[in-house]
């Protein structure tokens, strides 16, 4: 009979895109990408290839899910780059969607006229580093240097360490990068030892600067020297030191990282560092030093290239005011209050009837920062073959392999996602 067709039975376009999951789905992507997939999925079922009650999943299953996708970081590593570093505080998130809008990112709204674009990030940074007379935020790390070599050392000579020309990651090299601004590379001394008198030896009338690179991700030991900054600020020319990990002030956790305050105030004339790795704000260039320096960096042509928008100051601005970001939070993090944490969470596991143990953990800082330094943490135990379901998991739970057993450590996942991982791990293997 016409009325047993199942094909009668597959839901109406206007039907499924009223229904609260697909409705969802249009406000993230549009109304004609899910309505296209609707159509795809009634078709399969006209087809024969699913039943019309499959229409509704078959169509949800075939849009993408938002990219990127939030993560729940289990690994151990705090600024995890594979992850995005530094996560936001929630008053940097809140800051950044109000800036979504139209702000007055460059306008005083007292006199109604142009203003400096990007004042309160700027305002709030020269805060949080007295010692900075000037200072200026770019797109990233990178690019802050970039512009120091080109404003500074184009057609010139930097001097340099032979054993701080480093590798940045993804196979980006610091030689390639300063060469392209035109500058060339005075290198002195060795991979191991460089001497104050092999500085002094380079300088000359072509010199731009010297710049002093913090190694970041890997430590040379046993025959080694190197010199610091007080030592370079007395050879009678100007100072860059790319400090890198985006400390403001000394933190005693990491006593061998170097800090923007400490790093000025040993002399360099000017310091450049990232904002998404230990200061835990967005991507960003930070540069801070001599005002007349920092003044003529913003004006040559090239910072309107390397320019930050209005959603980075706004975040950055946050970050900078408080409350303390989760990158502090996660490694300041108590190793007990974490066991007592993670056991509270086997225990639930437990009664759900998962096999689960708690075991020490060992965490590290992460995103090119403070290699040798070691974090004592706790994490749960799982068979490996946890890790893939987890990691291809709503949401994604990312923990580290070691030694056959998934390791779960919870430092760096926020305590209200506990609930989270536990519905994750139930989900594999409940």
């Amino acid at each position: 009979m016409r009325d047993a067709d199942p094909r009668r039975r597959v839901p109406r376009t206007d039907a499924l895109l009223a229904d609260p999951g697909l409705a969802d789905a249009v406000g993230t992507l549009g109304r004609e990408r899910v309505k296209a997939a609707i159509v795809r999925a009634q078709q399969r079922a006209r087809r024969g290839e699913i039943t019309p009650e499959e229409v509704r999943a078959a169509a949800l299953a075939e849009l993408p899910a938002p990219a990127p996708r939030a993560v729940l970081n289990a690994t151990g590593v705090v600024l995890h780059t594979n992850l995005g570093r530094a996560p936001l505080s929630a008053a940097a998130v809140d800051a950044l969607v109000a800036a979504a809008g139209h702000t007055d990112v460059e306008l005083d709204l007292r006199t109604g006229r142009r203003a400096r674009r990007g004042r309160e990030a700027l305002d709030a940074l020269a805060a949080a580093v007295p010692d900075a007379a000037g200072v200026h935020v770019v797109n990233n790390g990178a690019a802050a240097l970039v512009l120091a070599a080109t404003a500074l050392a184009a057609d010139r000579e930097i001097v340099v360490s032979r054993g701080e020309l480093v590798e940045i990651g993804d196979g980006f090299r610091l030689p390639d990068l300063l060469q392209s601004t035109g500058a060339r590379l005075r290198e002195v001394g060795t991979t191991n030892r460089t001497t104050r008198a092999d500085y002094a030896a380079a300088i000359g009338p072509r010199t731009g600067f010297v710049l002093k690179v913090h190694p970041s991700n890997f430590r040379v030991s046993g025959f080694t020297s190197a010199v610091p900054v007080r030592e370079l600020a007395t050879l009678g020319v100007p100072v860059v030191a790319d400090i890198g990990s985006g400390l403001l002030a000394p933190d005693p956790l990491l006593p061998d990282e170097p800090d923007a305050a400490s790093t000025l105030r040993a002399g360099a004339h000017l310091v450049t560092a990232s904002g998404d790795k230990l200061l835990g704000g967005p991507q960003a260039g930070l540069l801070l030093g001599a005002a007349e320096l920092v003044e003529r960096l913003r004006r040559h042509p090239l910072a309107r290239a390397l320019r930050v928008d209005k959603l980075t100051l706004a975040a950055l601005a946050a970050t900078l005011h408080g409350p303390v970001t989760p990158t502090r939070r996660a490694l300041h993090a108590d190793p007990a209050a974490l066991r007592a944490r993670t056991e509270r969470l086997r225990d639930r596991l437990g009664a759900d009837g998962v096999k689960v143990e708690v075991v020490p953990s060992v965490a590290v800082v992460g995103g090119g920062g403070a290699p040798g330094v070691e974090l004592d943490s706790w994490a749960l135990s799982l068979p490996e073959r946890y890790a893939e379901p987890l990691r291809t998991g709503e949401p994604p739970v990312l923990g580290r392999v070691l030694h056959g057993r998934l390791l779960l450590d919870l430092r760096c996942v926020p305590a209200d996602a506990d609930e989270a991982v536990r519905a994750a791990v139930l989900r594999v293997g409940g």
